[in-house]
């Protein structure tokens, strides 16, 4: 009897090591699919990469043990992560975005919920419980996929969906201001320039997130194009439009800074040009 309580107890262990190793490997496989840094990096080539990741972040999911909180965390902020980025980078059929997004902000709400005073919490309220909230990807993605649901969902925006946005990206700010390249002040500055005023829109706070984002990171070239395009055009600010479209521009033409944040840098490059098309400057 004890040599076969031995042998269980070691079947157990290996079986655990085996499981472990199997979760391991999903992730460190998907994580290098993710990956848009290691060597050159190709806008269209990365679509397929990036749906890889997913999958295998999401094949791995369910095999995380229950106890590894933080590994979870990590598969689910990824995961949220990379819907909006499908939905946004490359996805034009609108039923497939409103998906990407649904999932995108259900992945990170998940990761939320990982935090136990966050679920008491939120039985009062979702804003509520923003407060216990220290997960800044999680609240950060969460309000970024929610943004773009609620374009999906406008009676859902108007009853409480679009406070919750601006709501995340306050918070993500308390939290980590750089997370990004300054991409809280940024998404902040982006919903406070495009929502109507009695959703919470005001142009002047919108100039000073981009201004504050751009201070915090000036290679992330959508700090400068979404001022120009969000505030100095609707305003016909030529002299401000002109100014941020040239810093973006320069900033388009130097290897190491569209190195810096590839995918997002590449999309920004190209609306800075569109614009630039569209609104040349100096003539």
């Amino acid at each position: 009897m004890p040599i076969r309580i031995t042998i269980a107890a070691v079947l157990v262990v290996l079986l655990s090591l085996c499981a472990l190793a199997q979760t391991s490997g999903l992730i460190a496989n998907a994580d290098a699919s993710f990956d848009r840094w290691s060597g050159g990096f190709s806008f269209s080539a990365y679509e397929a990469q990036l749906r890889d990741a997913l999958a295998l972040y999401e094949e791995a999911l369910p095999t995380i043990d229950p106890s590894a909180s933080q590994t979870k965390s990590y598969v689910l902020g990824r995961l949220a992560q990379g819907y909006f980025e499908l939905g946004m980078a490359y996805l034009t059929d609108r039923d497939k975005q409103e998906e990407a997004y649904a999932k995108g902000k259900n992945y990170a709400l998940a990761s939320l919920r990982l935090n136990p005073a966050f679920v008491e919490a939120e039985k009062d309220s979702f804003r509520a419980a923003l407060g216990s909230a220290s997960d800044v990807k999680a609240i950060f993605w969460y309000g970024n996929n929610l943004g773009r649901y609620l374009n999906f969902h406008p009676l859902t925006a108007l009853s409480g969906g679009m406070r919750d946005v601006q709501a995340s990206f306050e918070r993500a700010i308390e939290l980590d201001p750089t997370y990004l390249g300054g991409g809280p002040w940024r998404a902040l500055g982006s919903f406070l320039a495009q929502v109507p005023t009695f959703m919470g829109g005001n142009q002047d706070d919108a100039q000073r997130a981009f201004s504050n984002a751009a201070t915090i990171d000036h290679t992330f070239i959508e700090n400068y194009i979404d001022d120009a395009e969000y505030i100095a055009k609707p305003a016909k600010d030529w002299a401000h439009f002109c100014s941020q479209i040239s810093l973006a521009l320069a900033a388009g033409a130097n290897q190491e800074t569209m190195a810096a944040w590839p995918l997002y840098n590449a999309l920004a490059l190209h609306r800075a040009q569109d614009l630039a098309a569209d609104h040349p400057c100096g003539n």
